[in-house]
């Protein structure tokens, strides 16, 4: 492909500076326009458009507080300050011609979800991560093998006799605690929803609470898409 003059933004092992600049330059055509539709993944691409007008709008870029907010916030804000003193009307020129987004993950939905109840939202989005074929198939068979291949990957210990905590017992959850048990780890499930936790307690699976498992655990997976399922704050007797 890249013998037909297509434009790459990507390699192995990118930083998060990287990434985030590749995700821009993505946005942007030769000719200083951009895309008509997004095919987003997580909602990357879908933030940065939104975050960049919103500033725009506003004047300003937001300072960075490095005691409160995650590390990759301020990554993406000094990226949006960068393209400020480049181009002050970036976003502002682009997302009027963005027809609308897809997006294939329960984060990237979340997000979606908020800024339409939020009014903020500038372009119509297609939900894929609720489609039949993708949370019956991709959801539960594709974290199959690639849940112990990244973990293999990061840890480079071996599973086997690990406790694992599956937070959650939906479509990921389900496919998460099937490849752990599948390893040998002993599967340990939390789920705040009666149905789901039930459906874990038949398939085998002990079901428990954080609390209760915290101290014996040794892999943790969150599987809900959504943030603040374990914190420091409440959890912060524990030193793992």
């Amino acid at each position: 492909m890249r013998h037909e003059e297509f434009q790459f933004f990507a390699w192995k092992g990118e930083t998060l500076p990287e990434y985030w600049w590749c995700t821009n330059e993505a946005l942007l055509w030769p000719d200083g326009t951009g895309p008509d539709l997004i095919v987003d993944d997580g909602g990357d691409a879908t933030l940065l458009v939104h975050k960049g007008y919103e500033f725009e709008k506003a004047g300003s870029i937001p300072a960075f507080d490095p005691a409160n907010d995650p590390e990759e916030w301020g990554v993406i804000l000094e990226l949006l300050q960068e393209i400020k003193q480049k181009d002050s009307s970036q976003w502002q020129r682009l997302s009027p011609s963005i027809r609308g987004v897809s997006e294939e993950t329960t984060t990237g939905v979340h997000r979606l979800y908020e800024m339409m109840r939020d009014g903020t939202l500038l372009f119509p989005a297609i939900n894929v991560n609720d489609s039949v074929t993708k949370s019956k198939f991709d959801n539960i068979y594709g974290c199959r093998p690639s849940l112990p291949d990244g973990l293999a990957r990061a840890t480079d210990v071996m599973i086997g006799g690990k406790v694992a905590l599956v937070l959650g017992f939906g479509e990921v959850g389900k496919g998460c605690a099937q490849s752990l048990r599948g390893q040998g780890c002993r599967v340990v499930v939390t789920e705040i929803d009666p149905i789901c936790a039930l459906q874990a307690a038949m398939e085998g699976y002990q079901v428990s609470t954080i609390d209760e498992v915290l101290e014996t655990a040794d892999i943790f997976i969150t599987t809900t898409g959504n943030k603040d399922i374990i914190t420091a704050e409440t959890h912060g007797s524990d030193e793992r």
